[in-house]
């Protein structure tokens, strides 16, 4: 396949992992030493993928949606890449609080054993939209996203 198009995969994998919360999935996208920067976006930096997905599962998510768009990817080397992608994401949170933001994510990649994955990655927003708007129509919630799940949840 085309190293362009690996990378593409790789980042619909990132955001379904995380909005079916596939953590097993979300995990695989990353290296093991993957730097994960959300200062910018008023979030911490963490170092390693252990220390990350400590942070992700912890997340008080009740539902979330990200989509990722225009990618600008740049083949540095046969095992190196940069990407530049546009996002959109909603979230709403246990509390009831709900937000949609507008961004950036900066990211490396490295392939190692054939196959891509995150190496850096630094999100940036901007803009969000915070509040308690009329409660959503339907919201799948953690309990209905098993199939989501898995390396290819089209498979059958």
């Amino acid at each position: 396949m085309d190293d362009l198009e690996e990378i593409r995969k790789l980042k619909a994998r990132y955001f379904r992992g995380l909005d079916s919360k596939d953590w097993a999935l979300y995990e695989d996208v990353f290296t093991e030493d993957v730097v994960v920067d959300l200062r910018v976006a008023g979030g911490e930096l963490y170092r390693g993928r252990d220390q990350f997905m400590a942070y992700a599962r912890g997340l008080k998510l009740v539902q979330s949606v990200h989509q990722g768009h225009m990618p600008e990817i740049e083949l540095i080397s046969a095992t190196e890449a940069t990407g530049v992608w546009s996002f959109e994401d909603y979230n709403l949170w246990e509390d009831g609080s709900q937000n949609h933001g507008y961004g950036h994510y900066l990211e490396t990649y490295a392939k190692a054993g054939g196959r891509w994955r995150i190496q850096t990655m630094k999100l940036s927003y901007l803009r969000i939209d915070r509040g308690e708007w009329a409660a959503p129509t339907f919201v799948a919630g953690v309990q209905k996203l098993g199939h989501l799940h898995g390396a290819n949840p089209a498979r059958p």
